[in-house]
């Protein structure tokens, strides 16, 4: 399928950038159920650059395994920024890697409320030391769609990084 070609080739980039770089990345995802580190993982060679992936689906493991705040869950709830960032941070500390990406969003078909529609993603990138940078998008299609989307964005995010920085 054209799309998971395209999703290959942005992955072997990000592999070439982050192994010039001497970078390894880390990936926190919620929506994408691990989609983002099995399109990392295509790559062979990639244990080289790919440190680990963490998938946290419900607020309890977002907390326990990443150390999103409870503060933050009941005040911004799950898909929010803040929620993003701290997946971010928690995976950089947790699995000690050099970059990572965290994602979170409602892919549908339910799980929308006011303010959150369906297709609602937030994403997160960071480095070690250097914070993060947080980004909102509005995705439109089924929920395979959405969860494609998701993960091209959080690839181009992260090659981004090696071009013009995050923020």
């Amino acid at each position: 399928m054209p799309d998971d070609a395209a999703l290959y080739a942005l992955s072997a980039d990000l592999g070439k950038q982050l192994l010039a770089a001497g970078l390894r990345v880390a990936a926190a995802e919620s929506c994408t159920g691990g989609w983002l580190a099995k399109v990392i993982t295509d790559v062979p060679g990639s244990s080289q650059w790919f440190e680990g992936g963490v998938v946290t689906y419900t607020n309890q493991a977002k907390r326990e395994l990443l150390g999103v705040t409870q503060a933050t869950l009941q005040h911004q709830g799950a898909v929010s920024e803040a929620t993003v960032g701290e997946m971010a941070t928690g995976v950089l500390e947790h699995i000690h890697a050099d970059v990572a990406v965290a994602i979170s969003g409602i892919a549908g078909p339910d799980g929308a409320t006011p303010g959150k529609p369906v297709g609602m993603v937030c994403f997160a990138w960071g480095r070690a030391g250097a914070g993060v940078y947080c980004r909102t998008e509005y995705l439109s299609g089924d929920r395979e769609a959405v969860r494609r989307q998701a993960v091209r964005i959080a690839l181009q995010g992260l090659l981004d990084e090696f071009t013009t920085g995050f923020a």
